[in-house]
């Protein structure tokens, strides 16, 4: 089957009181999505990466994939109003029967290991959706209190998120309308904040992965910190 990494990176960089979208923030002396991009065409000789960017960043990121490990496997996707809606843009480029993931651009983390864990999986059951175990006290909110809840009970939800082609696009389309920039949307995407609760809504059940506690989401200045010192020990840079 073909490979596929939708890499969505439409994040800004508001929260790290930055003038240059996080994405394109540089850890090591390279962008963040670098990492990503890399670390999908690493794993795979035949994966071809989809880099979902808004119309406004199209000239950083062609620049950006000029410098990754092999950019003729690389192809741009214009962004849509919502993750939901830049996805299914990204998902337009998809053909044929294949495996497909969709990743955060500012995971740029996430090992080998875990994508190739994720594509077996998905392979086999259909879907991997990477988590890990909570660590912290969990408390429900509920009308104007909130009660307790066991923490054993809560994973918390990571990207890759792989998926049979069929499937994961069968799903954005029952959802919202034809995949592809410029299709006719049905919802507006907004309720759905990852690619699992979109195959969910479809009436399709999802399968689990063990994920990775370094494969954080880059936020806040002090995630770029701590990536920064990763990524040197490790000798990614």
């Amino acid at each position: 089957m073909k490979k596929y990494a939708v890499i969505v990176a439409g994040g800004s960089g508001s929260r790290m009181g930055a003038s240059v979208p996080k994405q394109f923030l540089l850890l090591a002396g390279k962008p963040v999505l670098w990492y990503s991009i890399n670390t999908f065409l690493a794993a795979y000789d035949d994966l071809q990466v989809i880099l979902v960017v808004p119309a406004g960043h199209w000239e950083m990121a062609k620049t950006l994939v000029a410098g990754v490990s092999d950019p003729a496997r690389v192809r741009l996707a214009e962004g849509g109003e919502t993750r939901f809606h830049s996805v299914r843009s990204g998902l337009g480029f998809v053909d044929g029967e294949s495996l497909v993931a969709v990743h955060d651009g500012v995971r740029c983390l996430a090992s080998i290991g875990l994508v190739r864990r994720c594509f077996e999986q998905a392979a086999r059951l259909g879907s991997a959706i990477p988590v890990v175990d909570c660590k912290d006290s969990v408390r429900w909110m509920e009308g104007g209190g909130s009660k307790p809840m066991d923490r054993r009970r809560v994973k918390l939800v990571q990207t890759p998120q792989t998926f049979l082609g069929g499937l994961l696009l069968g799903a954005f389309e029952s959802q919202g309308g034809s995949v592809g920039l410029g299709a006719i949307a049905g919802r507006d995407g907004a309720e759905f904040t990852d690619e699992a609760t979109v195959v969910e809504a479809a009436g399709h059940a999802v399968h689990l992965v063990e994920g990775e506690v370094n494969n954080i989401k880059i936020t806040l200045p002090a995630d770029l910190v701590f990536a920064e010192q990763l990524i040197r020990k490790e000798g990614w840079a």
